[in-house]
């Protein structure tokens, strides 16, 4: 399942209740990113 989360109101939307708009459906704001997941990645020096 695809996650957004809205810049503007801060509220998680599921791609299912987007439908094909790029607007948040809550409050009409326009930017608009992407859930992802907190993933810590350690690279090594060489």
């Amino acid at each position: 399942m695809v996650e957004f989360v809205c810049m503007t109101c801060g509220r998680t939307i599921k791609k299912d209740e987007m439908g094909r708009r790029t607007r948040c459906p809550y409050c009409g704001g326009k930017i608009i990113l992407k859930k992802r997941p907190k993933i810590v990645k350690t690279v090594k020096a060489i």
